[in-house]
């Protein structure tokens, strides 16, 4: 079981290298998902994810997340062999949550070197900051 620590981690970054670990047999649990940054314009990152959510019809779908937790796990998902056995398998044993729960207080957790974002030099927004611009009540 790996534990990761998705504060100040790019989005894209942390999900490949967990999509590899889920498909290795892995059980992967990540904490602190409302403060993983995703790099780029935050207006346009807000105009990216409003358009995916309004697209298609509210009965039939397609449907998208708009909590941290579900945007993060629809990034994974989207790296995974979904329509196959082995990708549903594997997205069974990720588990995401916001903040650090209890049962993990005290535990040491993985951080990725190539997915921090000290040295990036764009503007950045948090899962946290874009699931409240999208319309997601705040619960952290």
């Amino acid at each position: 079981m790996k534990i990761y620590d998705a504060e100040s981690q790019i989005v894209g970054r942390l999900a490949t290298r967990i999509a590899k670990d889920l498909l290795n047999g892995e059980r992967v649990i990540v904490v602190n998902v409302e403060k993983a940054i995703l790099s780029g314009n935050p207006k346009v990152k807000v105009k990216e994810y409003l358009q995916r959510i309004h697209r298609g019809d509210p009965h039939k779908g397609p449907f998208f997340p708009k909590t941290p937790e579900g945007i993060f796990k629809r990034a994974v998902r989207g790296m995974l062999p979904w329509k196959k056995a082995k990708g549903r398998e594997a997205f069974k044993r990720l588990r995401v949550h916001i903040g650090i729960p209890e049962e993990f207080q005290g535990k040491k957790f993985l951080k990725i070197k190539g997915a921090d974002s000290s040295k990036l030099r764009t503007k950045f927004i948090t899962l946290g900051d874009l699931s409240i611009q999208l319309g997601a009540k705040k619960r952290w």
